[in-house]
């Protein structure tokens, strides 16, 4: 188990951490954009790709991704207007909070459940590979 942790924290190089970065930076950048969704946004940054190693261009792939569908969120909390169809409900909650309180807590809110999504979905990839 030790040997596996230890190759697991050997394989993200810093170049591929960085291209994460920017993938997310410049995802949101782009999915902050009302009406541009996620798969929209993936399709138009996807040619930033193509100079780069195969494993590096898909780690920037997910960065964008998943800035874009952060950036999303950002304009139904903070202007009310969905960006994409899976922001939708985050308008009726996102944009109350928004006003009631300081102005980051609703996009905190869609963050932090953004992340914690993932990670269940992670756990759950992993215990049905163990099962297989």
């Amino acid at each position: 188990m030790v040997a596996g942790v230890a190759h697991g924290i050997s394989i993200p190089i810093p170049v591929n951490i960085l291209l994460c970065l920017i993938g997310a930076l410049v995802g949101t950048l782009v999915g902050v954009l009302p009406g541009i969704g996620t798969i929209a946004t993936v399709a138009m940054l996807l040619p930033i790709t193509f100079g780069l190693p195969p494993v590096g261009a898909l780690i920037m792939l997910a960065g964008i991704y998943y800035g874009a569908q952060y950036g999303g969120s950002t304009t139904s909390i903070l202007v009310n207007i969905p960006g994409e169809a899976t922001s939708v409900v985050t308008t009726l909650d996102g944009f109350q909070m928004a006003q009631a309180g300081p102005r980051r807590s609703g996009a905190r809110d869609r963050r932090d459940r953004l992340v914690l999504r993932r990670l269940r979905r992670d756990r759950a990839d992993r215990r049905a590979r163990r099962a297989a």
